[in-house]
């Protein structure tokens, strides 16, 4: 599977862009402000409807304009498939797959399975615990739509309950219809997320002793109260307190996901190129995780990440994604010698993009 051409018209920055890519390694050079990222979280648009960096969809709008459209074509199993994305001011974001709208967008989610790596990945060791259930909900989520589909509704029936919470007079009755079913779904979120993680583990120390080729010990711990009771007794245990505070203090929405380096958190001990190894173990973990479960092998989308990477690092990188097994790889770069140097000696397919202006030029 790969996005064989992609049209950008009043996307951020862009006004009208339209660019073919090769099935392999897509190299994006260019000052900061270019639009590198840009074209990238296009890219990432196509295959969940939304930003990799958490704006809504009007924020993306072309400032005096009144929609903005993506479309991206791909070959799927040796197919041609078609992904359109237009958001309009004050309108439902509108997709269609080969001409067909969804009626929800999270339909959509893992029929272009994508992974991507950008330096706000920093904030999965320093941010808060959110960011890294994020990280398990959209490896799992992509090739499973059951489990996100139990997603969507324990959130739904989370925020319907944290809204009684903050009544007067609270129905108890309803309160429990709600306990049940964030019961019924959280439980099988948690024994998702558990199975996730215990297959996850091995593949990440594999890549992260790859990268970082050195005797570190790093490790992964999934945190969850349901570990040790069950989420109906979790739920009476905190009723009280939920009440004072009007909001619900327990449940698989408050699990986490513990980064370690030789026992200890990553975030205290870790330098800034073990943390940069750590984390691209894990993004590529995810990816492999996506290839082995899903449909088609994702693509993967590298933001800047040559940035404070020192050469080793990178020239390991570049051998990962290099193999004959690898999928098709977006990479982005301000430097365009340090790119071309790359595949001087190296003959896997690529083509490099110089952006200007908001315009792919083909380079090489």
């Amino acid at each position: 599977m790969y996005l064989e051409y992609l049209y950008i018209n009043n996307f951020k920055n862009y006004t009208e862009a339209e660019t073919d890519f090769c099935p392999r390694i897509n190299c994006l050079v260019g000052n900061n402000g270019s639009g590198k990222t840009n074209l990238l979280d296009a890219i990432y648009h196509l295959s969940f409807s939304k930003s990799y960096f958490g704006a809504t969809g009007r924020d993306h709008i072309r400032y005096g304009e009144d929609y903005y459209a993506l479309k991206g074509r791909y070959i799927l199993d040796r197919n041609e498939a078609e992904v359109n994305l237009v958001q309009r001011k004050g309108q439902r974001k509108s997709l269609k797959f080969n001409q067909k709208e969804y009626e929800r967008l999270s339909d959509h989610v893992g029929r272009i399975p994508l992974v991507m790596i950008s330096p706000q990945d920093q904030e999965l060791i320093y941010g808060g615990s959110d960011l890294r259930r994020k990280f398990m909900d959209s490896a799992i989520s992509q090739s499973n739509h059951a489990y996100l589909e139990n997603l969507l509704l324990y959130n739904k029936a989370l925020e319907q309950r944290n809204r009684l919470l903050k009544q007067d007079g609270i129905d108890l009755s309803l309160l429990e219809v709600f306990d049940l079913q964030l019961c019924r779904y959280g439980n099988l979120i948690f024994e998702e997320r558990a199975r996730f993680i215990e297959r996850f583990i091995p593949v990440f120390e594999r890549f992260y002793n790859l990268l970082a080729e050195n005797n570190e010990k790093s490790g992964l711990e999934y945190k969850s109260s349901l570990h040790d009771k069950s989420f109906d007794e979790l739920l009476r245990e905190s009723a009280q307190k939920d009440r004072i505070l009007q909001f619900t203090t327990a449940g698989i929405h408050k699990d986490d996901l513990s980064l370690l380096l030789n026992g200890h958190p990553i975030r205290l001990c870790g330098s800034q190129g073990q943390q940069k190894s750590y984390l691209l173990a894990l993004r590529l973990s995810q990816l492999q995780y996506l290839a082995e479960t899903g449909q088609a092998y994702p693509i993967l989308l590298l933001d800047d990440m040559f940035d404070k990477l020192d050469l080793r690092r990178i020239h390991r990188l570049m051998e990962l994604i290099g193999k004959d097994d690898f999928g098709q790889v977006f990479l982005s770069d301000t430097h365009d010698s340090r790119v071309l140097d790359l595949f001087a000696h190296n003959p896997v397919e690529h083509r490099v993009y110089r952006i200007e202006n908001a315009q792919p030029i083909l380079i090489s």
